[in-house]
C-alpha cells in the first residue's frame, strides 16, 4: 500500500500565532483538526513533525527524545522567524510536556497541557508503546499477519537506552515547572490512564501562575482532539486564547 506520509502544516491568519505539538509515536493529524478550527477563528497555527515521526518504528528507535524536543523549539523559531511575537503553545501528550517546557524556557503567551505525562512511564513501558505503534504501522502497510508478527519481534530486540532519555527530559520538565510565568491551562481526559491523571494534577499544583485552570472531560482518553469531546475540546482552548492579554487584539 502506498503510504501517505504526514507533513507539518502552517495556517496563516492573524497576529496571534498558536503552536501546536503532537505526542509521542504520534504526528500532526493528531492537532491538525484543532489547528484548523483555530485557524477558522483568526489564529496562526503551526504544527512541526518530530523527527522520525509517521514513520516505521525503527526510525524511532535510532533517535533521542533531544531530537524531538528540537523540532519543537524549531517550530517555536518558524513562528518567530516569520515575525510572530505573541506565541501560545498546546500539547497533546509529550507535546503537552513540550508545550510546558517551552512555556520554561521561552516567552509564550500561554500554554494547553493535554494529557501530558509528567509523572513519566518506564522505558519498558514506553517500549511497549513504540511495539503497538509498529503492528499497527505495519498493518496499515498490508503486510500479512505472520510478516508483521515476525517485523515486531525483530524490533523488540533492538537496544532501547534512548528512551530512558525520555525519561530524563519528562523528570527535568517536572522539575521547570515552578519557572512558568504565562497562563496555563491543564486538560485531561478522564477514561486516561491513572499516570496521566495523576500528572494533570501536578502540573496544576506546581505551575505558579496564578491564572491556571484544570479540567478532565470525563468520556474521553488519552488524545483529547481526536476524542467524542473534541469540539468542547476545541472550544474550551479557544475560549483560554481569547482570555490571555494579546497584545494585537
Amino acid at each position: 500500500m502506498k503510504m501517505i506520509p504526514p507533513q507539518p502544516f502552517t495556517y496563516e491568519a492573524g497576529k496571534r500565532a498558536v503552536l501546536l505539538l503532537h505526542g509521542f509515536t504520534g504526528n500532526t493529524a493528531d492537532v491538525r483538526k484543532l489547528g484548523r478550527y483555530l485557524h477558522a477563528k483568526g489564529y496562526t497555527c503551526h504544527a512541526p513533525l518530530y523527527t522520525g515521526h509517521g514513520g516505521a518504528a525503527e526510525e524511532l528507535l535510532q533517535l533521542s527524545p533531544e531530537n524531538w524536543w528540537r523540532d519543537a523549539e524549531e517550530g517555536y523559531r518558524l513562528l518567530t522567524a516569520k515575525g510572530y511575537r505573541e506565541i501560545a503553545v498546546a500539547g497533546v501528550s509529550l507535546g503537552g510536556v513540550f508545550a510546558l517546557r517551552l512555556g520554561a524556557e521561552y516567552p509564550v503567551k500561554g500554554i494547553v497541557s493535554m494529557c501530558a505525562p509528567i509523572q513519566g512511564k518506564s522505558a519498558e513501558e514506553l517500549f511497549e508503546r513504540i511495539l503497538g505503534y509498529a503492528k499497527q504501522y505495519k498493518t496499515f502497510e498490508g503486510k500479512t499477519p505472520d510478516i508483521v508478527q515476525a517485523e515486531v519481534e525483530a524490533i523488540a530486540s533492538l537496544p532501547r537506552d534512548q528512551l530512558s532519555g525520555l525519561q530524563d527530559l519528562i523528570s527535568n520538565t517536572a522539575i521547570q515547572l515552578d519557572d512558568i510565568e504565562a497562563p496555563v491551562a491543564v486538560m485531561q481526559g478522564g477514561l486516561d490512564q491513572p499516570l496521566y491523571l495523576n500528572s494533570a494534577n501536578v502540573i496544576y499544583e506546581k505551575v505558579s501562575n496564578p491564572h491556571k485552570s484544570y479540567k478532565v472531560y470525563p468520556n474521553s482518553g488519552h488524545i483529547l482532539t481526536l476524542g467524542p469531546e473534541q469540539q468542547q475540546v476545541f472550544s474550551d482552548v479557544e475560549h483560554f486564547l481569547n482570555q490571555l492579554d494579546w497584545e494585537n487584539e
